[in-house]
């Protein structure tokens, strides 16, 4: 299986709940991609769940992914326009008033350890600003090798978490719950792989604005 280096083309199909309505962030339960089944709790280590998708490679659905960050993203997108309501998420969750912001990847399809490192790489580097920065990708991609090296692949059940840390702005990489290590100058870029204008579906940026509380669609967002 190839994975394309073109993320944005592969698509994240959002789940929602109750046909068709958006969890608030205080009223969600446990979301269940409906598309992998896979399952999201509503809280990890204090942090609520903002919204469930899955990334899919034609008809193989990958995996599911969830976002979770800190409650006062929530207030900092209560006044603003709605055209610039996912530019300010996307600075919000860079702030130091949100520490840390999680994208939580669950497998659902067997991917190789080296395609799936690339994949996340290859749509990290073009987000990245500090030409400084840019060797850390590679930082990234063999921190994701590491943590996939006992098994020789992201297979089904792997669970690859990143930490985005706002304050350090660098991403924690944690597979199957084991801490794997540190890359440098990247929260930003990571965040915007999923919620830039250009990221993998405008629809996860959306589903996020609106369990904010931010009544979006894709023509607001231009």
């Amino acid at each position: 299986m190839v994975l394309s280096s073109k993320i944005a083309a592969i698509g994240l199909a959002i789940v929602t709940i109750a046909l068709g309505a958006f969890p608030t962030t205080d009223a969600a339960a446990a979301l269940i991609d409906s598309a992998t089944k896979i399952k999201f709790d509503d809280d990890l280590g204090g942090l609520p769940l903002f919204g469930v998708g899955v990334r899919k490679k034609g008809p193989i659905k990958v995996y599911s992914v969830g976002m979770y960050s800190s409650p006062t993203v929530k207030s900092s997108l209560a006044s603003v326009p709605k055209s610039t309501a996912l530019s300010t998420l996307r600075t919000s969750l860079q702030s130091s008033d949100v520490p840390k912001t999680t994208f939580l990847l669950k497998m659902n399809f067997k991917v190789g350890a080296e395609k799936m490192a690339s994949a996340i790489a290859e749509g990290v580097l073009p987000r990245v600003a500090a030409a400084a920065n840019k060797g850390e990708v590679e930082t990234l991609k063999k921190l994701i090798l590491d943590g996939c090296a006992t098994k020789g692949a992201a297979t089904p059940g792997t669970v690859l978490q990143f930490d985005c840390l706002a304050e350090e702005d660098s991403v924690k990489v944690i597979v199957d719950g084991k801490e794997i290590g540190v890359a440098e100058g990247l929260c930003g870029a990571f965040c915007d792989v999923f919620l830039d204008e250009k990221g993998v579906s405008p629809a996860f940026g959306i589903v996020v604005l609106r369990i904010a509380a931010v009544e979006v669609s894709v023509g607001d967002m231009g």
